[in-house]
This record gives structure tokens, sequence and C-alpha cells, in this order.
């Protein structure tokens, strides 16, 4: 058979037999920066009425406390603190995102380290296992992308499960055949779409494709069979959820270019597509000293897939609020800020965020890109200003240095975590790799108090 002929057993024999000397120390540095990040969206988060609500549903269903609920005291059985886990890691549309693709870190790090405390994992093998689950998540959601997301699915769930399974797989030792038929498994309960984006529905792909690229892996260690073509075959997964498959892009210098050292991480607690218009509208507030009453009009051009996204003019909850660009800029303007408390229920409701949301306007330009943005503020007085944002903060050109993920982890933390916890996470974070057990950093992220 041709190499586009067996994507699957392709990747499943890389992902089975990938070492850790294989892995440059780049790339498991950059493992560490996900961590870091992606255990602070979730702390910050243990309160949302999201997380309560997926709680109050499942928690008469759990099984043993076998791991723990991340920023809170519950112990669930592995399954369902990874769901759990999954929906916070994203809830606060906060977390780390690949310059082209999926969130990478809401559908692994949530079942890694809950299969860290059901059985005891090295740091080590928990850092190789992510990456590994990255290479696998990123590369089949760009072999498909961007007609498989034209289409309405939300590639990280779409894609996440394939992620967890195979991390998952990773660390159970499945062989090539099951680690095929854990892919075949992850596939056939592969879903997410994107009309639920502004709902809590959103943050509960990543979390299924967490507990469901698991349960994958699980099956496949006990011989339960799945497709073994099940990427490329004619009904398969691709061909199935997209009009456009490129099978090279999963196996084309596997091993040797690592989509890890894509991933991005948000200085802004929204979708990626607004950031140049938050730094813009930032920029141009604090070099002007602009007061809100004084605006007479903003206006925004912006790459099409901006209104595609984020075009809710009235959001009336904060989760609707991260999908609106006409309240991202407003709340940047107003508060000289774009973290969570400005995408929070009260700050989409503040008076004077309404009023100046409702001067702005928005232009689809072709020509930008979705990192970039042309912001014109034009006040009462007649005065005009404007700013071009080439490269938001936070993307590849413009990226969060380690102080800067330390800094947003302290920021989301405060509040469930004293000092000296936040203080000692961080440290467990950077040192991950040489833990003889790795569960002991999802065990610092309960408050003691």
């Amino acid at each position: 058979m041709s190499e586009t002929a067996e994507v699957t057993r392709i990747l499943a024999d890389y992902v089975v037999h990938a070492q850790p000397a294989d892995i440059p120390a780049s790339v498991r540095h950059e493992a560490s920066r996900a961590l870091l990040n992606a255990l602070g969206c979730a702390i910050g988060s243990a309160r949302h009425e999201t997380v309560e609500n997926a709680l109050a549903a499942i928690r008469d269903f759990a099984g043993p406390p076998q791991a723990g609920v991340f920023g809170r005291r519950e112990r669930l059985d592995a399954l369902n603190a990874a769901l759990i886990n999954g929906i916070s890691t994203h809830v606060l549309d906060y977390d780390d995102t690949h310059a082209r693709a999926v969130h990478p870190s809401a559908p692994l790090w949530p079942a890694l380290l809950a299969f860290a405390e059901w059985r005891k994992t090295s740091g080590a093998d928990l850092i190789h296992a992510f990456v590994l689950g990255v290479e696998t998540e990123c590369r089949i959601a760009l072999s498909v992308f961007p007609e498989h997301y034209d289409r309405g699915w939300h590639i990280t769930g779409t894609a996440g499960i394939f992620g967890a399974a195979a991390a998952t797989g990773r660390l159970l030792g499945l062989n090539e055949q099951q680690m095929r038929w854990a892919l075949g498994i992850a596939a056939t309960q592969s879903a997410g779409l994107r009309e639920m984006f502004g709902s809590m529905c959103k943050s509960l792909h990543p979390g299924r494709a967490a507990q469901g690229g698991m349960t994958a892996a699980l099956l496949a260690a006990k011989n339960f069979t799945s497709s073994e073509r099940v990427l490329e075959a004619e009904r398969g997964w691709a061909h199935v959820t997209s009009t456009r498959f490129e099978p090279t892009v999963i196996t084309g210098e596997l091993g040797s270019r690592f989509e890890l050292m894509s991933n991005m991480y948000k200085p802004y607690a929204c979708g990626l597509v607004v950031h140049a218009t938050i730094d813009g509208c930032i920029q141009l507030r604090n070099e002007h000293q602009l007061q809100s009453q004084d605006i007479a009009r903003v206006e925004l051009t912006v790459c099409p897939i901006v209104m595609e996204l984020t075009a809710i003019k009235e959001p009336q909850t904060g989760l609707q609020g991260k999908f609106s660009i006409f309240h991202a800029a407003a709340t940047a303007i107003v508060f000289g800020a774009a973290g969570e408390p400005q995408f929070g229920d009260a700050a989409v409701n503040d008076p004077r965020v309404v009023t100046l949301r409702r001067l702005v306007t928005v232009a689809p330009d072709a020509a930008l890109k979705k990192i970039q943005a042309r912001i014109s503020i034009t006040l009462k007085d007649g005065r005009r200003f404007e700013k071009t944002v080439e490269n938001a903060l936070g993307t590849l050109a413009r990226p969060m240095s380690d102080a800067d993920l330390e800094a947003k982890f302290r920021s989301l933390t405060d509040g469930v975590l004293d000092n000296t916890e936040a203080r000692t996470l961080i440290d467990l974070c950077w040192s991950a790799e040489s833990l003889a057990d790795g569960a002991a950093v999802a065990r610092a992220t309960v408050p003691h108090a």
C-alpha cells in the first residue's frame, strides 16, 4: 500500500515507538509551558457556573475517587475527572491555541493527569505522552483544515479526542494494532459543533474529548476492535467530516517537526481572532488617555473570519461576550484590560461598556490575517486616532514569555490558591519532567484552605 493509504498505521506506529530522546529539549519545555497555562485556566474557572452545573449533573454517577478536580477538593473516577477538568480548562477561552488549528491542552492534560492519579506515572512519561498527543491532534486537524471547520465542526473537540486517545494509549503501552483501534474508537466518538460557541457546550467539547480519548485507549487495551484505517478510508473520519483531506499533512516530517512549537498562549480571555483588536484598543486608550464618554465612534477593520466567529452585537452573558468583537473593543477601552473579569457577566452589562459597544462598527477586509486589525477611534471633539496591529500579543511573532505565563497563572489562581500553593504548583510545572510521580502536579492544584 502507498503511504497515503496507510495514514492510520503510520501515525499509530509513530506514537507507539517514538522515544523521549527523539524529542528536543525546546519541545519538552514547551510542554511545561502548556501545562502551567492549562492549570491556571482550569483553577481560575474552578467555581465557574459551567463547572458547577457539570459537577452537579454527574456527581451522583461518579465512580471511585481516583482523580481530583483542578482547583477543588472533590475527587471523581478518572474518566469523569477528565471530563470536568477538560471543561474547566477551556471554559474561559483563555487556554492555549495552535497557530492554525486546535486548542491543544484542554483535551490532553485533563486526561493525562487523571490517568497519572489513577496509575502512577512519571513526569517524563507524561511530558512525552503530551507531545505525542499534540502531534496527533494537530496533524489530524490540519489534514482537513479549514474545510472541516468551515462545515461547522469545532475542531478542538473533533480532533482533540484523537490526541487524548494517542497520549493515553502511549501511557497504557498499546501495541501498534491496539493504537490503530484506539484512533478508530476515538473517531467514532468525535464531536463538537461551532453552533455551540457562546454557550456552556463549547467547553463540553474538549471535556468529552479528554474523557472519550481515555475511553478509546482503555477499550483498545482490552482488544476492543475498530476499523484500522479510520482516517483515510472512504467512509472514514476525514472524508466524512470534510470536503478536503491531505494525508501527507499527518505523515510529513513526522518525528522531525513538532506542532507544539506552533503553540500560542493568550494574554486575553477570549478567542484569538479578536486579540489584535484588543491590543490596538488598549494601546490607543493608554497612549491618548481616552475616556469612553468622550468617544463618538470606534471603527474596526478585521479579517472576515472575525465577523463569522464574533458577531454578537448585544451579548447578555460573559460567555457570549467572548464571541463579540463589539464587546471586546469596548471593554478594552473602558478597562484597559481584557482578562477574565472583563469578560464576566458584570463587565458585559456595565453601562459604560454597553454604551460604547453600540458605537463600534466593523468592516471585513480579506487582505488582513486573523492576527491583524486596524482600529480608528474618533472623539466627540473631532480628533481621530488610528492604530494598525500586525501581530497580536501572544502570537508566534510576539510570544508570551515564561515570566508572562507565571503572571497570568497567578492572576487566574488568586483567590483559589494562596501564594505558597501557587509558587509550589508553578515550580512543579517547570520541573514536571523530573518528577518520579507526575500526579504530584494534579494534587498541587487542590487548595488547602
